[in-house]
């Protein structure tokens, strides 16, 4: 679906969830707060939770996705559950007419994401993959303040959570949550975004495995980018019980300056000389988003991203996950 063509959608545009978790609530509360939407159904993976979710937002449970995507009232079908399950349901949303918003990422391979976007197109329904981080103050920071910095050919961007203890949780489970850099796609998506197409990709990880199965305890992935601009990008990831400290940076380094945001605080670095640059919070970004969806739905208005964007950082992100197991560098054309 390109994010040229307008719809015009009267009121209230109804809106189906799928998922409980924190994505869902922030959903839910957004579309509640606007009058031209209206959450009618939610499909929870517990009963409980769905009871809990129903309750605090006034809105009916429904048995299972399946059902929420065929319901005859639903416009929308917003995708907030786990990583593994969204191609299927944003598959069948789209064979049933309905408007699809996702967190990302869309699915867990290249191929079928790409396959996914070709129904939508087909459908002429909406496909969008939610990237608030590219809406957020750290993102415009960056991108303001990247001419302060010249040439940029560095830029090293890291993100380690220590967890203790470790939950038993879909996001450390090898198959529901994915290859790391796959999950967590906005790391690879922020250097997309700002620095255009990669050329190579290297790769290593590691995983600490849990004593039950599928799981694990802890996890970290080093990829290193090349992109066709010459720049070289490391994204490490990591979280877990293997880590003591946490780090959230992203470094940039040009031949007149030097970025460095460490969560959000910013400076722009010139040797001695060290320059503040203020960041936004991030708070009310689901807002955001969800605002842009309903006015492209009810008045045309051009979103911020479009799914073509998305599908290029899972394929840099499907292009590490292929150099950590095969332990080579792969090329991108």
């Amino acid at each position: 679906m390109k994010n040229s063509a307008a719809f015009t959608m009267s009121h209230p545009i109804k809106v189906g969830i799928v998922g409980t978790g924190y994505a869902a609530s922030k959903r839910a509360e957004a579309f509640q707060a606007d009058d031209r939407a209206q959450v009618i159904v939610v499909a929870g993976n517990t009963p409980e939770k769905t009871e809990a979710f129903c309750q605090a937002y006034s809105v009916a449970p429904i048995d299972s996705w399946q059902q929420l995507v065929s319901h005859p009232d639903v416009d929308v079908v917003v995708i907030s559950n786990i990583n593994r399950d969204r191609a299927s349901i944003a598959r069948a949303a789209l064979l049933a007419g309905k408007h699809v918003v996702t967190e990302y990422p869309l699915a867990l391979s290249y191929r079928e994401a790409e396959e996914i976007l070709a129904l939508s197109q087909q459908q002429n329904k909406l496909l969008h993959i939610e990237h608030i981080e590219l809406l957020g103050g750290l993102h415009q920071a960056m991108r303001q303040s990247l001419p302060e910095i010249g040439d940029v050919f560095y830029a090293r961007y890291a993100t380690i959570t220590p967890q203790r203890p470790v939950p038993r949780r879909w996001t450390f489970h090898y198959q529901m949550f994915g290859f790391p850099l796959t999950a967590a796609l906005s790391r690879i998506h922020r250097l997309t975004d700002l620095f255009g197409t990669v050329a190579s990709v290297t790769c290593q990880s590691r995983f600490w495995d849990a004593p039950e199965s599928g799981y694990y305890t802890a996890c970290l992935c080093n990829a290193q980018l090349r992109f066709t601009n010459g720049l070289i990008a490391d994204v490490i990831y990591g979280k877990g019980d293997a880590f003591w400290d946490s780090d959230r940076t992203f470094e940039l380094r040009g031949d007149r300056g030097t970025l460095i945001f460490e969560g959000e605080t910013g400076n722009l670095i010139r040797g001695e000389e060290k320059t503040a640059i203020e960041v936004v919070s991030r708070k009310g970004l689901f807002v955001k988003d969800t605002q842009m969806v309903l006015n492209y739905l009810t008045r045309g208005t051009p979103l911020y991203i479009n799914p073509e964007a998305s599908l290029y950082a899972l394929k840099v992100a499907e292009a590490a996950e292929r150099s950590a197991i095969t332990g080579k560098t792969i090329e991108l054309s």
